[in-house]
């Protein structure tokens, strides 16, 4: 079973979630109060934005938890691992 294990990957992942409600919450209460629809399809953009972002964060999280679980690599490896996942989360948040 895949599972995120590491704690501070997990409480980012939900600290982002929480925040993506947050916003949803605030969408409700535009659409409830009658707000103008432009700046509520702002606010989806924005939502949208945040749940790719958190996405992206869990899925270069697993990643790398798994990439040094199978590998085990040492210092210098783990380094220039770390450098190339951040690299490609870098990348493929340009994609969204």
């Amino acid at each position: 079973m895949s599972v995120l294990k590491d704690q501070l990957a997990r409480t980012d992942v939900l600290n982002r979630l929480r925040r993506a409600e947050g916003q949803l919450r605030g969408i409700q209460r535009m659409v409830e109060e009658g707000e103008n629809c432009l700046k509520i399809g702002q606010q989806f953009s924005a939502v949208r934005k945040a749940l790719d972002s958190t996405y992206l964060r869990m899925t270069v999280c697993f990643l790398e938890q798994e990439l040094n679980t199978r590998i085990q690599p040492d210092a210098a490896q783990k380094t220039d691992l770390d450098l190339m996942l951040k690299d490609m989360e870098t990348l493929l948040a340009r994609i969204g």
